[in-house]
């Protein structure tokens, strides 16, 4: 088992260590089909999801490194990972809840970001191998980590499906008030991880609304219309035909980098949010959520600086990330979708992505 070589090319002893006194490892998931995916405890990470293209070449989908030691020392701490306890930003570092202010860590410029100096990416959570396409994470945050009222219990389970889907199920209890914003951070690029540009990837976002934010992307507050503006992909755009426009939302954020609200109603489960497809290979992947907008990424932060799976290298824009969760700084902002938690309520999010081939 020392020496296990993933489908993917990772090497099992690579993701062994002690950290804080708990032990790290990589779980391998495969399905009939034989798609893989890898998951690390250290931040919930998938570290891979291996899928045929139209010619059958197994393909690697998701940035990442070759080992913890790796990500331990990454300038992009959130490849893969879990973000919590509060994933995007809340202004200005600070809340209030039940008329108290909670201040929190400025890890963002004025803002706090994932949850903080070391939010649920950066810590290493309980793991059970429930079969072998499943696994299920658990993490106990603490009354006033990173400034967060309450214990969080917060459990993540990671499916890979038969027809090629990687099922996430988020659930949550908190025993005070607290606020909750869980999202999975994984970069894709469909043409395969270290590709260099994800500008010919075709999407479509479920939406008619997204939300503009200031220069420190923070949400201004109400939603604008897609229409007409380099926003709309509610039919399919090349992800690169409209990122360098002059408009503001997209100069602010040196591409996208913005919350979509999607197109659904509050009782449906698991409502389609995105579809996007590489020419390259023909890899599709649906996203679906029961959460109420996604926030597109384009790795316009990304410098090719790093390392990343076998020696490839990863440049400005060259991955994308489909983020299914609330809206950031929601809990600053009265209107938006409650993300308050209290004690007696379980918190239960799903989001799929599917991939399969055109």
């Amino acid at each position: 088992m020392n020496n296990e070589l993933t489908l993917s090319g990772l090497r099992v002893e690579k993701f062994r260590k002690t950290i804080n006194g708990k032990e790290t490892a990589l779980y391998v998931l495969k399905n009939r089909a034989g798609c893989e995916l890898t998951v690390t405890n250290y931040g919930a990470k998938i570290v891979s999801l291996t899928v045929p293209d139209r010619d059958g070449k197994w393909t690697d989908v998701v940035t990442g490194h070759d080992s913890i030691d790796d990500y331990l020392t990454s300038e992009e701490p959130y490849f893969g990972a879990v973000c919590g306890r509060y994933a995007n930003r809340i202004a200005n570092a600070r809340f209030t809840l039940d008329g108290r202010v909670y201040e929190l860590a400025a890890n963002n410029g004025p803002n706090s970001l994932h949850g903080g100096i070391t939010g649920f990416n950066a810590v290493v959570w309980d793991v059970k191998q429930v079969d072998e396409c499943s696994v299920k994470l658990t993490y106990v945050s603490v009354d006033g980590e990173e400034g967060f009222p309450g214990t969080l219990i917060t459990t993540v389970n990671y499916a890979l499906t038969d027809d090629n889907a990687v099922v996430i199920d988020y659930h949550a209890t908190a025993d005070r008030p607290t606020v909750l914003n869980l999202t999975n951070h994984s970069y894709f690029n469909l043409s395969g991880a270290g590709d260099p540009f994800i500008g010919d990837h075709q999407l479509i976002i479920n939406a008619d609304y997204y939300l503009p934010t200031d220069e420190t992307s923070i949400p201004l507050g109400l939603p604008e219309k897609v229409e007409g503006t380099p926003m709309d992909f509610r039919t399919a755009h090349a992800v690169g035909e409209r990122i360098s426009a002059d408009f503001r939302p997209l100069v602010i954020g040196r591409g996208y980098d913005h919350t979509f609200i999607l197109n659904k109603k509050e009782t449906e489960r698991c409502a389609f949010a995105a579809r996007c497809s590489s020419p390259k290979t023909g890899i599709v992947m649906d996203v679906s959520t029961t959460e109420p907008g996604v926030q597109l990424y384009t790795g316009n932060w990304m410098t090719g600086n790093l390392t990343g799976k076998n020696g490839r290298r990863y440049p400005r824009q060259s991955a994308l990330c489909f983020e299914t969760q609330h809206f950031p700084d929601s809990p600053n902002k009265p209107d938006y979708p409650g993300v308050e938690l209290r004690p007696g309520e379980l918190f239960g999010s799903q989001t799929v992505y599917k991939f399969s081939i055109e």
